[in-house]
C-alpha cells in the first residue's frame, strides 16, 4: 500500500492518502516512456510550410515564345520551376502528416509510469482542497506559503502541473497569467504534460478521479 501526505493550502500536513499501487506504483521503463512521448509530440505536430507546384502557380498559360527558330531553349510556361516565380519541385506540402501510431495500452502504461515517478520522487503534492479567489495574487499567496513549507530548499517557484477533475473559472483566472503553472483536467492528462513540469499538484478529489478514470481506461483496453 502506497501512502502519501495530504496538505492544506498553508503547506501543513493534515493526513494521509492511500494510493492504488496499480496506478501509482508502476515501475518505470525509460524506453517505453520515450517512445510514447515522441509519438505524442509527433501527433501534435502540424505542417505549416506549403509550396505550390507548377500547376498551382497562377499565370503562365501561354508559351513565352515559339518552339523553334528563336535560338533560345524551348519553354512551355513561365511558371515552370526554372523560372523566377515558378512552381517548386519537391517543396514542403501541407498534406504531409507526422502521425505515429501507438498502442493504447502502451500509452496508458507510460502515463502510469510518469505518475508513479512523481510519487517515488515526492513530486506529487496532494491538497485536502483547493480554494482560490480567481485572481493571480491569490495563487501567488497560496503558492508561496505552500512550497516554502513543503519544499523549503526551493529558491524559486517550481513548474507546476495542476490536475483537477474540472477547471473552474476561478482556477482558470488564477493561473492563466502565471508562466510556470499549467492547469489540466484529469481526463485530459497526458505524459508530456507530466514530464514538462517539476511538480504535480492535485487534491484528494483529483486523486480519486484519476484512479477511477485510469481504471476505466484499463477495462476499455481489454
Amino acid at each position: 500500500m502506497i501512502k502519501i501526505k495530504v496538505y492544506n493550502q498553508q503547506g501543513v500536513a493534515v493526513g494521509e492518502k492511500s494510493l492504488n499501487e496499480k496506478i501509482f506504483g508502476v515501475k518505470a521503463q525509460s524506453a517505453l516512456v520515450e517512445q510514447v512521448v515522441v509519438a505524442e509530440r509527433a501527433n501534435a505536430r502540424r505542417p505549416l510550410a506549403h509550396t505550390k507546384t507548377k500547376g498551382e502557380v497562377r499565370g503562365g498559360g501561354r508559351k513565352p515564345w515559339r518552339q523553334k527558330g528563336t535560338g533560345r531553349a524551348r519553354q512551355g510556361s513561365i511558371r515552370a520551376p526554372q523560372w523566377r516565380g515558378g512552381g517548386v519541385v519537391f517543396g514542403p506540402r501541407k498534406e504531409r502528416h507526422y502521425d505515429v501510431r501507438i498502442n493504447k495500452k502502451m500509452k496508458r502504461k507510460a502515463l502510469l509510469m510518469a505518475l508513479s515517478d512523481k510519487v517515488i520522487n515526492e513530486r506529487l503534492v496532494v491538497l485536502d482542497h483547493l480554494d482560490v479567489g480567481g485572481k493571480t495574487k491569490d495563487w501567488h499567496t497560496l503558492s508561496r506559503g505552500l512550497w516554502s513549507s513543503i519544499v523549503p530548499t526551493l529558491h524559486r517557484q517550481p513548474t507546476i502541473l495542476l490536475i483537477t477533475p474540472t477547471i473552474s473559472m476561478s482556477i482558470k483566472r488564477s493561473v492563466q497569467n502565471v508562466p510556470n503553472v499549467s492547469a489540466i483536467r484529469a481526463d485530459s492528462l497526458n505524459i508530456s504534460s507530466i514530464l514538462k513540469h517539476a511538480y504535480t499538484l492535485t487534491t484528494v478529489e483529483g486523486v480519486d478521479f484519476l484512479e477511477r478514470w485510469l481504471a476505466i481506461k484499463k477495462k476499455a483496453h481489454r
